[in-house]
C-alpha cells in the first residue's frame, strides 16, 4: 500500500517546476507575503493529499492554479480575515516584474489582477482562463478589457505627473 511519502521525489519535481507560479499567483491574489505563504503551503499540502492521477501536465498545472485561486477566495471569505486589519506589507521581493506596471497591476481589484496574471504571466488563453475560473469567455474578455483600461489610465496619470 502506497502513501503520500512515496511521492517525495515527484513532489520535489513539482515544487521545482510550479512553486514560483503558485507563490506569485498567491501574492497577486493577497498582496501580502504572510497570506501568500499560507496559501502556498495549503496548495502543496492539498497536492500531497490529492489521490487521483492527473490526465496531463497541463491538467496538473491547471489544478494547481485553481486550488491557489480557491484557497485565496477561502481566505478572503473567512470570518477571521473579515475581522482583521492588515498591517502594511511592502512587496519588496526580488522579481523581474518590479516597476510601475507591476505596482499598477497590484492596485487592481482582485478579479482583474487574476485575469491579468493568468493571461500575461502564465500565458493562458481567454478560453483556458474562463475554464479555470468557472466563468464565461465573454466575462474574462470584459475583465481583461477593463483591467487594461484601468492600467492604461493609472500609468498615464503617473507619467503625466512626472
Amino acid at each position: 500500500m502506497s502513501n503520500q511519502f512515496d511521492r517525495v521525489p515527484e513532489i520535489d519535481d513539482i515544487l521545482a517546476k510550479y512553486a514560483n507560479m503558485v507563490y506569485r499567483l498567491a501574492l497577486f491574489q493577497t498582496k501580502n507575503k504572510a497570506d501568500a505563504d499560507d496559501i502556498f503551503q495549503e496548495v502543496f499540502v492539498r497536492y500531497i493529499s490529492h489521490r487521483k492521477p492527473f490526465a496531463s501536465e497541463e491538467h496538473q498545472k491547471a489544478w494547481l492554479i485553481t486550488v491557489t485561486i480557491n484557497c485565496s477566495r477561502k481566505l478572503f471569505s473567512s470570518a477571521w480575515f473579515r475581522r482583521t486589519v492588515p498591517l502594511p506589507d511592502s512587496l519588496q521581493f526580488n522579481t523581474k516584474e518590479k516597476g510601475d506596471v507591476f505596482e499598477a497591476v497590484l492596485e487592481l481589484p482582485r478579479k482583474y489582477r487574476t485575469v491579468i496574471h493568468l493571461f500575461y504571466y502564465e500565458d493562458y488563453s481567454v478560453n483556458q482562463i474562463a475554464s479555470l475560473l468557472s466563468s464565461r469567455e465573454t466575462t474574462v474578455k470584459s475583465q481583461l478589457f477593463r483591467a487594461r483600461k484601468m492600467l492604461k489610465d493609472k500609468l498615464k496619470e503617473e507619467f503625466d505627473h512626472d
